[in-house]
């Protein structure tokens, strides 16, 4: 059997270089974040800068200056003023230290990484040789190895699927919420209505329904693809908004024989409706995203079963 030292000790060297790898970028995203917290500070200490100098020239100079004077209070007020003003420039002055210090950082980590580059693929090069090598030996891990390659091979198209159908299914809530926002807007020019808004209130529930019948199909196209997306993975469903025709809104509820009362009413059911199907859509869409949650785990798993046969 050919011996495995070389390659065995290039597969340990590599991943220690991985693990380097995976820690340094951990440590970018982490400081990525401080950076913008600090930045958003800074904005927020110069904000407050401004105003802390505008007080005291108001106080110098201005008419609040006049006042404080003719009551004796001047010199205190304007001492206090300064020493607020002094704080948060020296505040200011610390947080952009503090972002210097942090770009630092992170300019050190991203030219270490840069060292690190390939380190991946480098890592499962050698990896996929040692398999090769295994397989074409008839040595018996060979055998666990394929059948590992082919759950890893299933696992990546489930998970491709489930991710699909978890964004299907956040375009349409974030569709569904459109709707029921421009509703909720109709539901108050109705309520407004009732209690006599008149020609004002009309025109804004027409503008809303407008609004929302244009929306509701575009929430319908998003079910749709959402459904289809289910199917893939299994899940029947066909979600439906309110049957109606195909000015849904318009037709039910700008009929000048319905009375304000009516018109409310339907608004009120068929916005229910609508809250309804988006209840469904978020919770279909929770569930897939448990579930693809433990296919990334399995799919873990099974990496890790397979780099135990390969390293050990």
């Amino acid at each position: 059997m050919d011996s495995f030292e070389d390659l065995d000790s290039d597969l340990l060297e590599t991943r220690e270089r991985v693990r380097r790898f995976d820690y340094l970028a951990g440590q970018r995203t982490a400081a990525g974040g401080q950076i913008r917290e600090v930045a958003q500070l800074i904005g927020s200490l110069e904000t407050q800068l401004a105003k802390e100098e505008r007080d005291v020239t108001r106080l110098e100079k201005g008419f609040r200056g006049v006042l404080a004077g003719l009551v004796g209070a001047k010199e205190e007020h304007l001492a206090r003023e300064r020493a607020e003003a002094v704080a948060a420039a020296e505040r200011l002055h610390g947080q952009r230290a503090r972002v210097v210090s942090l770009q630092a950082d992170l300019d050190g980590i991203e030219r270490e990484l840069a060292s690190l580059a390939g380190a991946h693929d480098a890592y499962q090069r050698l990896l996929a040789e040692k398999e090769r090598r295994l397989v074409q030996l008839g040595d018996p891990r060979g055998r666990e190895l394929l059948d590992l390659t082919r759950k890893l091979a299933d696992t990546e198209s489930d998970l491709k699927e489930y991710g699909e159908a978890w964004q299907a299914g956040n375009a349409a809530g974030q569709a569904l919420s459109q709707v029921l926002a421009l509703l909720g807007g109709a539901q108050g020019a109705s309520t407004w209505d009732l209690l006599g808004g008149g020609v004002i209130s009309d025109a804004i529930e027409h503008d809303r329904l407008t609004q929302a019948d244009q929306a509701a199909w575009h929430a319908q196209r998003a079910l749709d693809v959402f459904a289809r997306e289910l199917a893939d993975v299994g899940w029947a469903a066909n979600p439906r908004l309110p049957k109606v025709d195909t000015r849904w809104f318009v037709d039910t509820f700008f009929d000048n024989i319905i009375t304000d009362a009516l018109k409310h009413q339907r608004i009120n059911k068929t916005r229910n409706e609508v809250a309804s199907t988006a209840q469904w859509a978020s919770e279909t869409t929770r569930a897939l995203a448990a579930h693809r949650d433990q296919l990334t785990h399995h799919r873990a798993t099974l990496h890790q079963q397979r780099e135990h046969l390969l390293t050990r």
